[in-house]
């Protein structure tokens, strides 16, 4: 799975399937700013799971409109 862009932040996503737990690592202007602790079942997260963990991300953090 590739990096994520969105409004203006770079999320990149880490996981181990053997604990079935990821982070997202979520950067702004190449700075680390947190990370996102999910777990997921299967092989790998589901892109809609990424999705709505950056969507619910972007609606409580300030993000530049024009990278949308």
């Amino acid at each position: 799975m590739g990096a994520i862009e969105q409004g203006g932040y770079r999320f990149k996503v880490e996981y181990s399937v053997l604990l079935q737990r990821g982070g997202l690592h979520v950067y702004k202007d190449g700075e680390f700013i947190q990370e996102i602790e999910f777990t997921f079942e299967g092989e790998s997260p589901e892109s809609e799971q990424l999705e709505a963990l950056v969507n619910s991300f972007l609606e409580t953090h300030p993000h530049d409109e024009s990278f949308i």
